[in-house]
């Protein structure tokens, strides 16, 4: 393990050196003489990524990266910046929240946006960590940085609101909810405060989300079973149910988005619609499993990429055309967001690790539905 984080680091400063990859665009064929071109109908791209996990070594990174006067998180998220902003709507995973003794929490906000992040689910385990004061100093911290958010709320009023973020010509509702709170009760008088998973409650937000104007759906889950990378008994059948539902036809939903195993899980098409059942840890400290021992997976995930086209009439779905998946790891010792695939192709003895990703993702089948890795 300790062999695989040097490795990536004989690769890493030529890495961000050259830049992330831009993401090349269609060619449309001309037009026929005399006669004008039709008005292209534009879709969207949407990437999405794990868990955002600060732990101490990653704080003390990012204020070593700031050269000790704050904290600056941008470079340990450089590597995955070409593919966060070249997308259309990037959503990211905060699970942690702003301490009272935490000071990082505002720049962290600042540093996804610079990276090109658009919103992120706050629904989690440890979203009442810190009570009422916690998710307000948190969700505080995202307003300020222009960071959206979902899953948890200061009053009643923001928990009955349904975020809705533009995607090129579409509008995106983002929805949040976690399995729990680690055993932790809601402040008293504010049962709000925090999205709990719940079927009917998730369907009846969808179904708000339409009414509220949302051209597309997405719904984040804290869900599942800590290291385990197949997902388990409750994952299927809710996923199973929820891509299920529909109203006048159209699918409520149209992809979910999972963390909190905190080891890449599997994507698959379920009803069709893209679920992804886990997406890993984007970043995070040394990672125990349940054994009490360091497990190189914790600091492994995916980015998510979907393509959507606009429906064939109106009223309509908006169809994923093209759906991605882009292996990542947090290198620990360098404390950067490393694309594996650029990596290895810069030198970097990772194909093990990226293969271990793939096969994973692609356990359910995934490739049959066209799933493909992304470069």
């Amino acid at each position: 393990m300790i062999a695989r984080r040097r490795q990536v680091a004989l690769a890493l400063t030529a890495l961000l050196a050259a830049g992330a990859a831009c993401q090349a665009q269609a060619r449309q064929e001309p037009a026929p003489p005399g006669r004008p071109a039709p008005p292209a109908a534009r879709g969207f791209t949407l990437v999405a990524s794990g868990d955002v996990l600060p732990h101490s070594a990653v704080i003390q990174r990012a204020r070593f990266d700031a050269g000790g006067t704050g904290h600056d998180f941008r470079p340990m998220l450089a590597g995955a910046q070409g593919a966060v902003a070249a997308a259309d709507l990037a959503l990211c995973h905060l699970e942690t929240l702003h301490s009272a003794s935490g000071d990082h929490t505002p720049e962290l906000a600042g540093s996804l946006v610079a990276t090109g992040y658009d919103g992120c689910s706050t629904a989690s385990g440890h979203s009442l960590d810190d009570g009422a004061p916690g998710i307000r100093r948190t969700l505080d911290a995202m307003d300020r940085a222009g960071l959206r958010h979902t899953g948890t709320a200061r009053t009643d009023g923001e928990a009955r609101t349904v975020t809705i973020l533009p995607a090129g010509p579409a509008k995106v509702a983002h929805l949040a909810y976690t399995y729990g709170t680690d055993d932790i009760r809601p402040p008293s008088g504010q049962p709000w405060a925090v999205n709990l998973i719940d079927e009917g409650r998730i369907l009846a937000d969808a179904r708000a989300a339409r009414q509220a104007g949302a051209d597309v759906v997405v719904v984040s889950l804290h869900w599942g079973t800590e290291w385990q990378d197949a997902p388990d008994r409750r994952q299927l059948t809710l996923a199973g149910r929820l891509t299920a539902a529909r109203t006048d036809g159209r699918p409520d939903i149209d992809l979910l988005l999972g963390a909190h195993a905190h080891v890449p899980q599997a994507y698959e098409k379920v009803n069709g619609t893209w679920v992804v059942y886990g997406l890993g840890d984007q970043i995070a400290g040394e990672m125990y499993n349940g054994k009490g021992v360091q497990d190189a997976r914790g600091n492994e995930s995916t980015l998510g990429r979907f393509t959507f086209a606009p429906p064939v009439r109106p009223g309509g779905r908006w169809e994923v055309t093209r759906a991605e998946f882009v292996p990542q790891m947090y290198d620990l010792d360098a404390g950067r967001v490393v694309d594996l695939n650029q990596a290895i192709a810069q030198g970097a003895d990772l194909t093990a690790v990226r293969d271990e990703i793939r096969d994973v993702v692609l356990s359910r089948g995934a490739a049959r539905d066209g799933l493909m890795m992304g470069q």
